[in-house]
């Protein structure tokens, strides 16, 4: 599990998810990239995207939205073979910000284990582009991406 107390409200770390142009400009680690080849936001809609890592490889992913709950949860599957996880998102109001949540359950404990340390530092470092992408919004007085 990760999760960060942003300091933006509830609706604007929705957006930052929900919106795809917006999407692509923090997901992933440190130095990643993403090209978004389909965002359909709604239970049974398609997330297709490729990652484009620092030292120039390609990783290629296609997911499902199982549930999407506007500004409070989204979760989404992961099949990929061998890496098959789902991410619950949740989105909650705490002392003037949001609290985001992601908690990853992956289908073996074994791979789990193995990527756990992994996991955790990535997830952190995207968490810290999304808090710099609301810091963006903010400014820009959470109107449109420049």
């Amino acid at each position: 599990m990760s999760t960060r107390l942003l300091p933006a409200p509830r609706g604007l770390v929705y957006r930052a998810f929900a919106d795809p142009e917006t999407l692509a400009r923090w997901w992933g680690p440190e130095g990643f990239t993403s090209t978004f080849h389909e965002f359909d936001l709604r239970p049974g809609g398609a997330w297709r995207l490729t990652m484009h890592g620092p030292d120039g490889a390609d990783y290629a992913m296609d997911r499902e939205f199982l549930e999407v709950v506007p500004g409070e949860r989204v979760v989404v599957r992961h099949p990929q073979p061998g890496h098959e996880f789902t991410m619950t998102m949740t989105f909650a109001d705490e002392a003037g910000g949001t609290r985001l949540t992601w908690r990853m359950r992956f289908d073996s404990a074994e791979h789990a284990a193995e990527i756990r340390d992994f996991i955790a530092a990535a997830n952190e470092q995207n968490l810290g582009r999304l808090e710099a992408r609301l810091a963006a919004l903010s400014a820009d007085g959470g109107g449109a991406d420049a």
